[in-house]
């Protein structure tokens, strides 16, 4: 967010502020304001025995409204408050559990962080403590923040990075997922999930993703800056960043609605089974990427006549797979060579569009060329391209993946042994 857009945020803010320092609800519609109920004085939440007081539930909405960038209004006031109460809880419980395992989070850490978020909003360090003062928010709530993301982030990989090992056939299998998802179409996404259970109900998630639709469409919040607050999908922390979503691998509700779309396009609500979606297509891919190939040859001359082309058929039927040939050096009629390897895009059209949807080890039908009749042998692929990532990010990304996942896991946890009261 830049400086003006921060402060033009700032100044929405301060004037949907009543006296008594609660948010107030603009009057956007005639409807009636369904489950918004101001904020009494006093505690609204114990957790275990930390109690979370109206003040600190007050400024986590302050701050939420500022960092998403979304308008309150008498249909979204509820949900701001269950966010911000939800945050608040979870960050009492990791708090917590960082404090049983002896981890502490420095004030320069803390600081650092700072600077960063106000480096990125185009903010000095001040500057931003500055914003968020005028905007009525202590600068020590967003420090709280901080300090529970850091301390949670240290505590989930310092226990769970040494058993998210990503084995060399974990990685092979991805590179050849990879490899074979780059001949269908895809879609470079950004997501926004809205749970129904943690919404309160389906009504209430579809109500709610369609408020943020309408902010986003209107030009009022950024998509990443919505998503970051937001979803409750697991791209949520990356600001809704979902990577590349995979034809014949996506509900077909919203593959569907993808196909239509062009890059720089949202999707209106998608309803399915895992909960409201609301889809930004950054990128579209139609699966026909480049691959490199290593490659091996049976071929007969082309004056070998119909007995040739008999022993070709009889060899392939022998030798079906590049690994069934090995050493094999061909017959009296068929030769065999090891053509190594290529790109795609380096083979005449003809024979690249033969090899592209084929698998490892499996050949083309006999194809004529002007030196013979032959058969190709697809014994290795892999994609091709500047985007391909490398083992090594690979392992890293299924590693990320892995700690993630056993993170949310070990949250819910606690969450489920915890004794949490709402007043």
């Amino acid at each position: 967010m830049t400086s003006v857009a921060f402060r033009r945020s700032a100044l929405l803010l301060c004037t949907c502020l009543t006296l008594s320092g609660l948010p107030a609800v603009a009057q956007t519609t005639a409807q009636p304001a369904a489950q918004a109920r101001p904020l009494g004085e006093g505690v609204v939440a114990l957790v275990n025995d930390k109690l979370i007081s109206s003040y600190d539930l007050k400024q986590r909405m302050l701050l939420l409204i500022i960092t998403s960038g979304v308008q309150v209004t008498q249909q979204n006031y509820a949900a701001f408050q269950q966010q911000a109460l939800r945050a608040l809880i979870d960050e009492h419980l990791q708090l917590a559990e960082a404090d049983h395992f002896k981890l502490t989070v420095s004030d320069e850490e803390i600081d650092e962080e700072v600077a960063n978020m106000a480096q990125q909003s185009g903010l000095s360090k001040d500057q931003l403590l500055a914003e968020l003062k005028r905007a009525g928010i202590e600068a020590q709530t967003l420090r709280d923040q901080i300090k529970a993301e850091i301390a949670w982030g240290q505590l989930v990989n310092g226990r769970f990075r040494p058993k998210a090992r990503v084995g060399k056939d974990q990685v092979d299998a991805f590179m050849t997922k990879l490899t074979e998802d780059s001949q269908k179409p895809q879609y470079l996404v950004a997501e926004i999930l809205i749970d129904p259970e943690v919404a309160g109900g389906q009504e209430e998630a579809e109500a709610g993703a369609q408020q943020l639709f309408d902010q986003i469409a209107q030009g009022v919040a950024p998509f990443q800056s919505v998503a970051r607050q937001f979803s409750n999908a697991p791209s949520a922390a990356n600001g809704g960043d979902a990577g590349w979503l995979v034809s014949g691998t996506i509900d077909p509700k919203i593959e569907t609605v993808l196909k239509g779309m062009n890059p720089g396009q949202m999707t209106r609500p998608i309803v399915t089974d895992e909960g409201v979606y609301i889809y930004y297509l950054r990128e579209k891919k139609e699966g026909k990427a480049d691959a490199k190939v290593r490659l091996k040859q049976a071929a007969v001359p082309l004056t070998g006549g119909d007995s040739a082309m008999r022993a070709l058929a009889s060899f392939r039927a022998k030798y079906p797979t590049c690994d069934a040939l090995n050493n094999e050096k061909g017959n009296g009629q068929v030769s065999v060579a090891d053509l190594g390897f290529t790109t795609l895009s380096d083979l005449k059209p003809e024979y690249a569009s033969a090899l592209q949807p084929l698998k490892v080890g499996q050949s083309t039908e006999p194809m004529k060329n002007a030196m013979n009749i032959n058969v190709v042998y697809v014994c290795d692929k892999t994609a091709a391209g500047d985007d391909v990532p490398s083992r090594e990010q690979v392992e890293q990304r299924l590693t990320q993946q892995k700690v993630a996942m056993l993170g949310r896991r070990y949250l819910r946890d606690i969450r489920d042994g915890a004794t949490i009261e709402s007043r």
